[in-house]
This record gives structure tokens, sequence and C-alpha cells, in this order.
């Protein structure tokens, strides 16, 4: 059986230059992370407050720590410290509070927008035209701790793949739109250098999500193998 370390490398090998990888470790043991750290990688991924608060505590200190999942706006507090980058912002509600912590801490915290377009009720995340008109109105310029970086979303779990391609494709053209109204409303403004990061695509559909645009893939089963559930 290979390690997390040698399927980390067989996956490194098919990314384009300028594609990220975060290795989405929840629900596994710090050994398999400390192996993928020995092999490498230091972008890794979780979705349970407590459980990344415990690896951060345990694991190398120049680690990149994501938050990927669903946060609850009472547990942004716990990691604000320390997260490199929250990948999830589904309402203005939890981007407010993400700042209130950030400015506690000291601290400009990076953050994605969620965008839903995916055909599940289950999924969260803004819609493409309620995101767009919410960045050109401006209001999210109030929050100075948060760096708004850029859009992050997840296709529907279908085999069909031209489905999820456009899925990807409708993010795409919402990321490009959402670069223009930056362009256009901000002249030298500091945020048109941070809207950069396009986050989807996962086991599963990575490789249309790099066709489609992406320049971050949130990869854990094919590194990792299956969850192990605590």
């Amino acid at each position: 059986m290979t390690s997390p370390r040698e399927r980390l490398n067989s996956i490194l090998q098919t990314l384009p230059e300028g594609v990220r990888l975060v290795a989405v470790s929840k629900y596994h043991p710090i050994e398999m992370i400390q192996d993928a750290y020995d092999g490498g990688q230091r972008i890794f991924g979780e979705s349970h407050v407590q459980e990344l608060v415990q690896k951060y505590e345990a694991l190398p200190k120049d680690i990149e720590w994501h938050f990927i999942g669903h946060l609850q706006t009472n547990k942004v507090k716990y990691i604000a410290p320390f997260i490199d980058l929250i990948h999830a912002v589904d309402s203005e509600h939890l981007l407010k509070e993400i700042d209130k912590q950030a400015k506690k801490c000291g601290r400009v915290i990076p953050v994605l927008m969620q965008v839903h377009v995916a055909k599940e009720e289950t999924k969260f995340g803004f819609l493409p035209d309620e995101l767009l008109a919410y960045m050109q109105s401006g209001a999210w310029r109030q929050y100075e701790n948060v760096s708004i970086n850029g859009l992050m979303c997840m296709a529907t779990n279908t085999d069909d793949e031209a489905q999820i391609a456009r899925e990807f494709e409708q993010a795409r053209e919402l990321f490009e739109a959402i670069q223009n109204v930056l362009t256009e409303t901000s002249g030298t403004d500091k945020a048109i250098a941070q809207w950069e990061t396009r986050s989807w695509g996962m086991s599963d559909d990575y490789p249309i999500a790099i066709r489609h645009g992406s320049n971050m893939v949130r990869i854990g089963s094919l590194i990792f193998g299956e969850r192990v559930y605590g």
C-alpha cells in the first residue's frame, strides 16, 4: 500500500504550474498528515474547528491551514489567531464575524466567497447574481480585517461530467465578472491584486475544474484514502 507522501507526489505531477494543492486532511490522523508534510506538502484543509485546533497545536508551525467547510460564526474565534485561508464565506454575517475576530487578533484574514452553482439544495453559498450584486455594492469594503481573495465552489455530486464542467465554467465567468467590477471601481486598489484564487475541484473532479479555471484544488481521499470517522 502506498503512503500519503507517495500518492501526493503522484497527484502533484498531474497539476499544471500555478495550481495549488490543498491536502484535505479532515478525519485523518496526525501521523498521515506528518507523512505528507515530510514529503513537502505545506497546505492542509480541515472542516471541523476542534479537530483543526488540535492538529494546529500538534503539527509543525509552518503549515498553512485552510478551513474548507461550513463555518459557524460562534466558532470563528477559535481559529482566527492562526488560520491562513477560510474557503467558504457564505454570508455577510459570517464575513462580519471573521472581520471582528481578526481585528481582536491584530490580523487580516484571507477569505474566499462561496458561490452556489451546484444543483443541490444542501450546498451552501451565495447565488451567482447575489454575489455579483454584493461585490458591486462595495459593502464588503467596511471589513478592514478580511481580505477577499477569490471564489470557492463545489460542483454537483454527479457522474455527468458535462454538468460539472458547466458549473465550474459558471464559477469562472463569475470570477471574471467580479474582477471586472473591481477593476472598474477600484483603480489601483489592493483588492485587485488580492482577487486571484479560484478554489474548485476535489478528488473526483479536479481535472475538469482545472480545465475550467481552477487554480486551487482540494484533494483528500486520493492522498489519504477513505476517511476515518471518529
